[in-house]
């Protein structure tokens, strides 16, 4: 069998925290700074490898800044000892890119065996889809998870400064095992920029509940 990075192991109690929003709007580039403002409030996120910022849902089009979605959650994937923490501080206000975003009541949701999942953006190299996927084949193998990959939309993340390119992308045919150890795991870098996390294909409670 083969062996799972350390990571993928020490994440085997992860869950999601999802707290509720009060706030209007949004920056569209957004993602870096709100890893900024959380890592500011809980220094551990930056240092916990397995720790994820799942991607704030906007109302589609090209406004600045994006109107937040009714169904807008913020969702933390973070292992199940950082739970009590993330609880006990209701009303937090946050400043993202220049819009005023306070947290309100918070639950947790566990991960769940679904065969097909999704992620919004796992991060790329460059914007060779084919380069892509087989960097992507390499880790699946590495984390012993087979399915079959779609590779989906092709998008650029402003980042430091600079451009960060990202591919949805949608596993099917997982067994249980595999669909947990994927959610746990993630794939590839920067899961604090909402990057390379996975959730049920399809689950209006996997984004927004």
């Amino acid at each position: 069998m083969t062996a799972l990075p350390p990571a993928a192991a020490a994440l085997e109690t992860a869950v999601d925290v999802v707290f509720a929003l009060d706030a209007q709007a949004l920056s569209r580039e957004h993602a870096q700074a709100l890893q900024q403002a959380l890592c500011a409030q809980w220094p551990w996120l930056s240092a916990d490898p397995g720790a994820g910022i799942h991607p704030i849902k906007l109302v589609p089009g090209n406004e600045e800044p994006a109107l937040l979605s009714r169904r807008a959650r913020l969702l933390l994937r973070v292992g199940a000892q950082r739970v009590d923490e993330l609880l006990a501080l209701p009303g937090l206000e946050l400043v993202v890119a220049g819009q005023r975003l306070r947290l309100g009541a918070a639950h947790v949701r566990e991960l769940q065996p679904h065969a097909t999942l999704y992620a919004y953006k796992v991060a790329a190299d460059s914007a060779d889809e084919v380069s892509f996927m087989a960097t992507l084949a390499r880790e699946l193998a590495q984390l012993a998870i087979g399915g079959e990959p779609v590779c989906g939309k092709r998008q650029r993340m402003a980042v430091a400064g600079g451009v960060q390119h990202t591919f949805s992308l949608m596993l099917h045919q997982l067994s249980p095992q595999q669909s947990l150890r994927l959610q746990q795991h993630g794939l590839g870098p920067h899961r604090l920029l909402g990057c390379g996390l996975f959730v049920p294909h399809k689950s209006a409670a996997a984004v927004g509940a």
